[in-house]
């Protein structure tokens, strides 16, 4: 099934919406979600370990220009696949060929919550890594026990915009990265958040490190193998 644009600005995109069939590595396709179709992209790199580790990755807000290509989810999803991990971005509601509009987080979960089980469908005995930069943190972080992740990525997580009030403990292995010279998330706000849950939380703090990481996106890279490899 594929769903086409009536104002041929838009490729058709395919809908993988059964398990008969996988989409190709590198393909857009359209995962069904609660307000339509969901643009993503898979990757499965050749190294992967049969029943290993499969990510997902969220990418920042949407009404600012947001998307999966942005350059840190970009990033994660290149290291976690040097790692052997298959990959999954997403387009939340309303960006790129996604359908639907934004919903102040609250379809956004949603629509997380739909990949992440169509994401499993297909690999159902391999465990859930979740990933988000941004906005995509927050998302990440209010879906992580819903849809049974086992480790938990958040960078330059938003505390202060969002309710990152954890409803249960997190017991999962988690990673919070933050750039010391962020200027849309307060540093200080972070680490504040961070010492809260006291040890239960890796952290790793980048000094010199702007909110979108520019010039230090290696040191992400860097970062995610040193703690999880």
């Amino acid at each position: 099934m594929s769903i086409g644009f009536n104002d041929g600005s838009r490729p058709e995109l395919h809908v993988y919406d059964g398990l008969d069939k996988a989409p190709c590595a590198g393909e857009h396709f359209l995962i069904p979600g609660p307000a339509g179709g969901l643009e993503a992209v898979m990757a499965c790199p050749e190294n992967r370990e049969e029943n290993g580790p499969i990510a997902i990755i969220c990418h920042p807000h949407p009404l600012y220009g947001g998307s999966m290509t942005n350059k840190v989810v970009h990033v994660v999803a290149k290291t976690f696949g040097e790692m052997g991990l298959p990959t999954l971005r997403f387009n939340f509601r309303g960006v790129g060929h996604s359908q639907g509009q934004f919903d102040q987080g609250r379809g956004e979960l949603e629509d997380l919550v739909a990949v992440c089980q169509w994401f499993k469908q297909r690999y159902p005995k391999s465990p859930l890594w979740l990933a988000g930069f941004s906005f995509g943190s927050f998302v990440a972080f209010q879906a992580h026990h819903r849809v049974g992740a086992e480790r938990l990525l958040l960078i330059a997580p938003p505390v202060t915009k969002y309710d990152f009030n954890a409803r249960t403990q997190i017991q999962i292995p988690w990673l919070v990265i933050q750039g010391g010279k962020d200027e849309i998330v307060a540093p200080d706000k972070v680490s504040a958040w961070v010492r809260r849950h006291g040890t239960s939380v890796a952290y790793e703090w980048l000094d010199d490190a702007s909110h979108f990481f520019h010039g230090r996106l290696s040191h992400i890279r860097d970062v995610i193998k040193q703690r999880w490899s």
